[in-house]
């Protein structure tokens, strides 16, 4: 995710970090040479005519991809904000669960120590699992050596979540822990699990195929024709004015397709390494660890 000052008169005009422009550049560029050969052929032979009249439809046409374009990035935008929710209510559990610990755990430290480990390898194995990474190598520094069977186990964030339950249940049992502290755990428990099975939703369920390729079709349709229409009118401004509108239609295009999975690794994308870093650090400050790992910070503007 991009995190930068907002930018002011001058700078909007070189800042790259977090823009959709080296994305789109190239089909930017491919409009603009199709404009100056449209621009060129009307300059000397004269096909189009200077009717301004037909701009009309290229008008209409331009509003009902606007349109339509509005609806597809509110979509994303949803998705996009609905999994920094998911990742907001993982990061209450984890702090609700390490404070819970700590005030009825206190007489089982080893539970508790094993309690908590478990709990952040499955923020880190549950970012490596929407992101289609490794699971496993993301949550194994985190496991004892008698729990390192979970790794073998195919929903490895789930496999975490039981097996804290699992340790929880043993003093449970034994009479050490009371039948409603324990619940109050096992409330903490659904509440991971509750975001897990959310952010798999959002992370499966991508848009209809059909209406995203709509889109990219009506995109490309309208820049590609609309140097023929704006040429008879505009003359060689015509490059300028099709660069600038495809710019726009792509970027907008562009935009909805990063949002659309927010767990990716696009630039404004929802920094997951970052927030299990914070997850990381309450916890272990939860235990009393020092020295605690430091938050991580953006590179070059963007946070990972």
């Amino acid at each position: 995710m991009i995190i930068r000052p907002r930018p002011r008169g001058w700078q909007l005009l070189y800042m790259l970090r977090g823009s959709v422009l080296p994305a789109i550049a190239p089909k930017v560029l491919i409009i603009g040479v199709l404009a100056v050969a449209v621009s060129a052929f009307e300059h000397y032979w004269h096909p189009f005519g200077r009717d301004a009249a037909t701009v009309v439809p290229f008008t209409l046409l331009g509003l009902v991809l606007s349109i339509f374009l509005s609806f597809r990035n509110n979509a994303c935008h949803d998705r996009w904000w609905e999994g920094r929710k998911q990742w907001g209510q993982l990061l209450i559990e984890a702090r609700g669960f390490a404070r819970e610990s700590a005030a009825l755990l206190s007489a089982e430290p080893v539970l508790r120590e094993r309690t908590s480990q478990l709990l952040v390898g499955f923020a880190h194995a549950l970012a490596a699992h929407l992101r289609g990474r490794d699971e496993a190598a993301a949550c194994a520094p985190w496991l004892m050596d008698d729990q390192r069977g979970l790794l073998q186990r195919r929903n490895i964030p789930d496999a975490l979540l039981t097996r804290i339950a699992t340790e929880l249940a043993q003093p449970l049992h034994e009479g050490r822990l009371q039948p409603y502290l324990y619940a109050q755990f096992e409330a903490r428990l659904h509440g991971l699990s509750a975001v897990q099975a959310s952010c798999e939703r959002i992370g499966g369920t991508p848009l209809p195929f059909a209406y995203t390729l709509l889109l990219h079709r009506c995109a490309w349709l309208f820049c590609v024709l609309l140097p023929f229409g704006l040429a008879g009118a505009l003359g060689w401004a015509t490059p300028v004015v099709s660069m600038l509108l495809a710019y726009a239609f792509f970027g907008l295009d562009q935009l909805g397709e990063e949002m659309e999975e927010p767990f990716g690794l696009e630039a404004n994308d929802l920094p997951l390494d970052a927030m299990v870093r914070t997850i990381e650090i309450d916890v272990l400050d939860a235990l009393g660890r020092q020295p605690l790992p430091e938050p991580l910070q953006p590179q070059g503007y963007q946070l990972h």
